[in-house]
């Protein structure tokens, strides 16, 4: 695929990801952010807002990678695809436990930096099944290897 043919288009929307209680348990015990917002159904039931436990941002953050390679890197011709950097974070909306997530991706730039390497740059919004605020919108950029 000639990437920079692709500047500025969406380039797909990946398959659906539960973000479900014990998903976000096993999140929080790994990254030992067990605050009570995540993890005590009962008391965010009463005390918050959104009827009960939210999943972590950095949680759903952290699906850009498998939902990148399922829509956009599957499809290259590469040795390696690295992380590179994250340009911006925004976390719109919060996504309750139980809900369904996936992310629209957007080529947003494709550099040559020579040697088999592509610096490509992609625009992702991690959308939340039927509603309209997104989860959130990031701008990340990897490193192609071919």
């Amino acid at each position: 695929m000639e990437l920079t043919a692709h500047v500025g288009e969406e380039m797909g929307v990946s398959r659906w990801i539960t973000l479900d209680q014990p998903r976000i348990n096993e999140f929080a015990h790994c990254t030992e952010d067990d605050q009570w917002i995540h993890v005590d159904v009962a008391r965010a039931t009463k005390e918050t807002p959104f009827g009960g436990t939210i999943a972590h941002g950095y949680l759903t953050l952290s699906l850009l990678a498998p939902t990148n390679f399922d829509v956009l890197l599957s499809r290259l011709d590469v040795k390696q695809a690295m992380n590179y950097g994250i340009d911006k974070v925004r976390f719109i909306a919060p996504v309750r436990a139980g809900k369904r997530v996936r992310n629209r991706i957007k080529m947003a730039a494709v550099e040559d930096k020579g040697d088999g390497r592509t610096l490509v740059t992609i625009e992702n919004t991690i959308e939340i099944e039927d509603e309209e605020k997104p989860a959130l919108i990031a701008t990340v950029l990897a490193m192609l290897i071919s």
